[in-house]
């Protein structure tokens, strides 16, 4: 996006042009190479630096720390404690205020595509299950409805142009939110749980999943216009699984193996979304997404850490892939679904 500034005579003043690269980060024309600089010396500060999940892996072992606490000693490095629990704790009440704000929306979203809104409807129906009982209760028998509600309403809410967390990106928004609340109330003990355990699985999912974060970031990308949608829907799932599986009591490698599986089965994920929008497939493909962290994390936890596939060597995967991907296939709406489906 170039800003221009001119005087009442039209006159140009001043001009800058700046370039969304994916996950809320902001570059401007120019300064590139200042922004990777300062990034790298953000790096050499960590007292836990890691590029690769080999080196995080590495990292817990020396240390004797799970995923989440490797990146908690890193956090620390610049905040405090409270600052940092604060801050995740913020995070997922802007997730759950998103979807708050989706279940009370109806009719159709913007755009053209006539794309009718069904979390608010899901959500009536699912309520009617606990007729009678405590409208916090959620029968386990709907997990999947509920994850799949969650991550529909914050796509909806995407696609209306409302208030979402990047996790990691737009696109794949809904993930991360859907997987936390399975973890938050269908996971093993959690109908026992006081709002202190309850705060601590979300800083504990939060601080996992941004560690597998950081290294889509550092060894790929998380940008569909990069390498198509494995990397913002494929990344947020992996997250999203490793989280859940540290939630749950995973050691360090049965972590690393849930973030490895959840990506393995989302390569080549193209992105051709239908008039350019962020409706079809990208709405439900949250959904799903969602549902295959969730199996992944827990694939994951009935193995003892050890598989075949590192999750290095699939990351690496996910960037070849998305290099030899067309570029039809990448956010331009030019290939897939996108020109294979008559626009309503």
């Amino acid at each position: 996006m170039t800003f221009t500034v001119s005087d009442a005579d039209g006159e140009v003043l001043h001009r800058a042009t700046f370039f969304s690269v994916g996950g809320g980060f902001i570059v401007r024309e120019g300064e590139e190479d200042a922004a990777l600089k300062e990034l790298d010396e953000s790096k050499k500060e960590l007292p836990l630096p890691f590029r690769t999940a080999a080196e995080l892996l590495g990292r817990c072992q020396s240390k004797g720390l799970s995923i989440g606490e490797i990146m908690f000693v890193n956090e620390r490095a610049s905040r405090t404690e409270e600052e940092i629990r604060e801050g995740l704790l913020h995070i997922y009440s802007v997730m759950e205020g998103c979807v708050e704000v989706s279940l009370k929306r109806e009719g159709l979203l913007p755009g053209g595509l006539k794309v009718r809104r069904r979390a608010p409807d899901w959500h009536k129906r699912l309520m009617k299950e606990t007729l009678g009982q405590d409208p916090d209760y959620r029968d386990p028998k709907y997990w999947q409805e509920w994850v799949n509600l969650i991550a529909l309403a914050v796509n909806e809410e995407n696609a209306s142009g409302g208030r979402v967390v990047t996790a990691p990106t737009n696109g794949a928004a809904g993930i991360i939110p859907a997987v936390l609340y399975y973890a938050l109330h269908f996971a093993p003990g959690m109908d026992k749980a006081t709002q202190q355990d309850r705060d601590d699985v979300v800083v504990k999912f939060l601080l996992t999943a941004a560690a597998i974060g950081v290294l889509y970031k550092e060894q790929a990308s998380i940008s569909g216009a990069e390498v198509g949608c494995q990397g913002e829907v494929g990344s947020a799932s992996s997250m999203a699984a490793a989280g859940l599986a540290e939630v749950m009591g995973g050691t360090p490698q049965q972590v690393e193996n849930a973030a490895e599986i959840a990506m393995e089965h989302n390569l080549g994920l193209t992105c051709d979304p239908i008039g350019g929008l962020v409706q079809i497939p990208c709405i439900e493909r949250n959904a799903i997404a969602a549902a295959k962290a969730i199996n992944a994390a827990k694939m994951a936890l009935w193995g003892d850490g050890s598989h075949r596939v590192s999750l290095d060597e699939v990351i690496v995967t996910m960037r070849e892939t998305g290099r030899d991907m067309s570029s039809k296939y990448k956010e331009t709406a030019m290939g897939g679904l996108a020109v294979n489906v008559v626009e309503c």
